[in-house]
């Protein structure tokens, strides 16, 4: 084990974040390079750092941006990125992304960061980390590129749970205002609901009910509802919060995330394609790499699990150091925020008259 200069505890005013440095594709060294990257342009934020300590000794050790800000936890296992959920519930004590949750279940950390198999992560952090008084399904959230002043909007579920009734995309309407205000600093986001069009007959049965719940709890909860939205509307900036199931949100994120490859590609090969056109690539170089830029999943990188006792941000498995750099930086901000017991407040707030209402009507039905 290596120890901090100082032994950061959660609570003591300096921001902790638990890493799994096994996980992913590109190894380690991703990981840590990562770290490194972030950890240059952000003082005061600690690691521990998850997985074979004589390999990350040797990474770590090296890095002078995680000099005195790192603990390497020995967890001699790794959950390989095709491994079934079910058996890494069982089996994974040991792993480097068990760790790496338990560390926040312990609160020893504020946020878990891995790059490690998604339903992996998904299921562990469910068992070790709970899920929030009043949630029944947690959510996956990503950043979606938009036209908004942000830079983005926020999408949910996109991949957490294939399934979602009303109340599930109340919830998740509530758990993603919450984001978008803590992460986001906007104070009173716009909510949309995923739909095949906006007009308000459209749409299967539990979508028109969601339309009507989240449109009654907008005033409570401080967001405006603009109703239906389209596939169109998800880069656009008349919504800020889009709502949609698990199933449509994850086909619609690896469609963008395909799409945004795919113009890139179709973009070189073009300005590749004669000499006159690598000149005038030559000249629209700043230009191109700006939108280069604006366009790079990696920027994005970093789905954030919402409606657990816990904040676990996933990153790609495929990430690089710049994509393992953003999602410790979006688990920086949430961190600085106090997300976590925003989001346990805002869920409970919201459950507590449903809850009330729900016990009167069954008082009602008992005295007839």
């Amino acid at each position: 084990m290596t120890g901090l200069v100082d032994q950061p505890e959660k609570g003591n005013g300096r921001i902790v974040i638990s890493v799994d440095a096994m996980g992913g594709d590109r190894g380690p060294a991703a990981v840590v390079a990562g770290l490194e990257k972030f950890a240059a342009k952000q003082p005061g934020v600690y690691f521990i750092v998850h997985g074979d300590e004589t390999v990350l000794n040797k990474l770590a050790g090296r890095r002078k941006a995680l000099a005195g800000r790192y603990e390497i936890r020995h967890a001699p296992k790794v959950v390989t990125m095709d491994a079934k959920p079910s058996h890494v519930m069982r089996n994974g004590a040991g792993t480097s992304m068990w760790s790496a949750v338990e560390s926040v279940r312990n609160n020893e950390a504020t946020v878990a960061v891995s790059c490690g198999n998604t339903g992996a992560l998904m299921a562990l952090s469910m068992i070790r980390l709970r899920k929030l008084e009043g949630v029944n399904r947690p959510a996956i959230a990503c950043l979606w590129p938009s036209r908004n002043p942000s830079g983005f909007n926020v999408m949910l579920d996109v991949g957490a749970d294939i399934k979602a009734d009303a109340e599930d995309l109340l919830q998740y309407a509530l758990m993603g205002t919450s984001y978008a205000r803590n992460g986001m600093d906007l104070a009173r986001p716009r909510v949309g609901l995923l739909n095949v069009g906006t007009e308000e007959h459209k749409g299967r049965a539990e979508l028109k009910l969601a339309h009507d719940l989240i449109a009654d709890a907008a005033e409570a909860g401080n967001f405006d509802y603009v109703g239906f939205v389209e596939g169109s509307d998800l880069p656009s900036n008349r919504v800020d919060v889009i709502v949609t199931d698990g199933f449509t949100g994850n086909v619609a994120l690896k469609t963008g995330e395909g799409t945004a490859k795919l113009v890139g590609d179709f973009l070189k090969e073009a300005f590749a394609a004669t000499p006159l056109s690598r000149i005038a690539a030559l000249l629209a170089l700043t230009s191109l790499r700006r939108l280069q830029k604006r366009i790079d999943p990696r920027r994005v990188n970093g789905g954030v699990f919402l409606g657990l006792n816990g904040t676990v941000v996933k990153s790609h498995g495929s990430a690089d150091a710049t994509g393992v750099a953003a999602a410790i930086t979006l688990a920086s901000q949430l961190a600085r925020s106090g997300f976590q017991e925003r989001l346990a407040a805002r869920v409970a707030s919201a459950a507590g008259p449903r809850q009330d209402a729900a016990r009167d009507a069954d008082s009602n039905s008992g005295a007839e």
